[in-house]
Formats: structure tokens, sequence, C-alpha cells
């Protein structure tokens, strides 16, 4: 594989493929549709000095991702890749419905086959750095700029951590749930307690809380406590046992499930869904905690939270510190179309489509 530095204009170095892992079979085709790789082979035996423009887009307002990892494609797997003209947005650039973001000139044979290619990775990278960024904004739509942790490790495939990690802090997470997403950008993994090590001290949150603190003591102790689905007994149980060492509590109660606050406080109930983590149960713990002193004492939520439902929760002024969010930044949503839209320097495309200039497409220089 090629080592390269992919340089931008006036801006500084992109990430290049010696972030990137490629898979050899890309320049073989293996992952190209199969009527790209026979148009390869119909241009090179009938049009062979072809000279066509390939521009790409997407129809929605959002956040590019992925030009680095397309570009470091391109150089390691197009024939003669500097001999291609090339311009690019950035990663992180807000976008437009119909925006050109990258446009490819040269050959059809030398790239052609990469289109799929390059449209997935676009689409996978935008669509959840998008979705990303609009969870980050909810959650500092009361005006105060909250943290959200990127806990998507579970809802896809783990080969896919490190470009989805990636994506994520391109939208705006800085708080990554394994190493490998933060593979790209140069951080580790953060985390506290699963419910598997409250399993372990057979449900004793503070047993499990203090072997925690105890084997990790220069951690921020962040404890998980809705185990026996009981947050604020749970809460209150931790606080008092290791004061101000706590730095905060995370719920993750599951919206199948109703506190068992509301069990013992059946005259709050009536007029809101008491499953899961809800605002009600939220106020009732900062409540709790402040009544003790336990003021210091962060509230963490997590699970089924997406952008809507944080704004809704913000709204309400939620007593949240930190969101964590998983599944719902994976959806992919965000569909890339490459078009071939000029031909030896006249305008030649499908009805429908045309040549879309971008005076914000900036040009680069592959170098090997």
């Amino acid at each position: 594989m090629k080592e390269i530095t992919l340089k931008l204009q006036g801006k500084l170095n992109r990430l290049t493929n010696e972030t990137f892992k490629f898979d050899e079979r890309v320049g073989e085709g293996w992952f190209s549709a199969v009527y790209f790789l026979k148009t390869k082979k119909i241009a090179e035996k009938y049009k062979p000095n072809n000279r066509v423009t390939m521009q790409f887009f997407q129809k929605k307002d959002a956040v590019l991702c992925g030009t680095d990892e397309v570009l470091a494609l391109i150089n390691t797997f197009a024939d003669n890749p500097q001999e291609l003209e090339i311009y690019s947005l950035k990663d992180g650039d807000k976008i437009k419905p119909f925006e050109t973001v990258l446009t490819i000139t040269g050959p059809y044979q030398n790239f052609g086959f990469l289109e799929g290619v390059i449209d997935g990775i676009l689409a996978r990278r935008t669509s959840v750095a998008t979705n990303v960024y609009e969870v980050v904004k909810a959650a500092k739509s009361s005006g105060v700029e909250k943290p959200v942790i990127f806990m998507g490790d579970r809802d896809d495939h783990f080969t896919q951590q490190a470009g989805d990690g990636y994506a994520a802090y391109i939208g705006g997470s800085q708080a990554q749930a394994t190493h490998a997403m933060n593979e790209w950008w140069g951080k580790q993994g953060m985390g506290t307690m699963p419910h598997a090590l409250i399993q372990l001290f057979e449900g004793d949150l503070v047993a499990a809380t203090r072997a925690y603190h105890e084997t990790f003591p220069d951690d921020d102790l962040l404890a998980l406590v809705d185990y026996n689905n009981d947050v604020i007994t749970d809460s209150l149980k931790v606080a008092r046992e290791f004061g101000e060492k706590l730095k905060g509590v995370r719920i993750d109660t599951s919206n199948t499930l109703v506190d068992q606050y509301f069990t013992r406080n059946p005259e709050v109930l009536g007029t809101f869904d008491p499953r899961g983590v809800n605002p009600q149960l939220l106020f009732a713990l900062r409540e709790a905690l402040d009544e003790e002193g336990f003021h210091h004492v962060k509230i963490v939520a997590s699970g089924g939270f997406d952008a809507e439902r944080i704004e809704r929760y913000e709204k309400m002024k939620a007593p949240v510190d930190m969101y964590g969010v998983g599944s719902s930044l994976l959806k992919i949503h965000i569909g890339f179309t490459g078009d071939n839209v000029i031909l030896d320097g006249k305008p030649q495309a499908k009805t429908g489509r045309k040549y879309r200039e971008n005076p914000r497409l900036e040009k680069i220089e592959l170098e090997g």
C-alpha cells in the first residue's frame, strides 16, 4: 500500500492512508458494483482517451465527513492518481442539499470503479457526523453546553468503530466508549462501570463502586445506579459512602421499567409516562441529592436518547449534566450520489443532472 501525503493547499494536512486500514481488494474491484468494472474495461477498449468529471452530492443539510478517507482511497487505488484533478470540501464542513462536495476529473477507467465505494464512505461518515451534531446541538439548546458520550459500540459491527468514532468527533462528541473509536483522532476511550460489574457483587452497588475506585483511583468516580431499579435509594447510598469522591451517577433505566420511586410515591403518577429515564425521575433524583448536600454529584442520562428527546428534556430543564447516546447516532440516512457531468471539456450528463460549481471546493494535491 502506498504511503502518501494528502496536502490541501493553504490548509493543514489531512488524515492520510497511514490512518486508514484499507482492504487491498478494493483495488481489485472486489467492493465495486460489477457494472462499474465492466464499464472500466469498455472505456479502456473503446474510449481510452476520455476525460470525465465526476461530482458528488447529497440532498440534506448535513455535516460532511469522510473526505479525508475518500482522498486516501483514491490515492491508494486509482490508476495514476497524481494525474487526477480533484477538488474537495473538508470534514466538518456544513453542507446544503445538492451542494457539490467533491469533484474528480480524469480518465474514467482510472477511478470510476471507486464511485460506489466513495458514496458509501461519505454516506456513513456524514450520517454519523450529522446525527452527533444534532444531538450535541440539542444538548446545549437550554444555553448550557452539556457533553455527549458516543456509546455506539454495541449497535453495529465492531470493524466500524474507528470510522464512526472519528465521525462522532467531527460531529462534536469528544468522549467515546472504546479505544477504537478514538483511533483516528488520537485519544483513548472512556467509561466507568457496566451492569455486569454490579452483578458480580450481587447487586451491591456500594461494594462494586468501592472495587472500581480501588482499582482505578485516578478515574472520576461515576456510579451506575439503575441496576436495582431504585435509582434514588442507590444514588444516596453511594453518595453517602464516597462523598466528594463521587463525581456523578448514571441512570440507564430500561424503557420497559418503572422505577421503585414511583411505587413508593404513586400520588405523582397520572400525567406522564413513568417508564425509563423520564424527567420526573431525574427531578426527584436531583432534589434528593441536593437535600443531603450532594450538589456536586452530576447526573448522566443514557438509554434511548436522540436529538428530539434531548431537546425535549432541555426545554423542560431536566437536571441532566451529560447524555450518553448510542443507536440513534448510527442511523444511515444520508445517501451520496456520484454523477459524471462533463466529458472531454463539454457538459454531458443524464437528464436532470448537470455540473454544479462550488466556490468552496479546494484543490487537492496527491503526493506519492
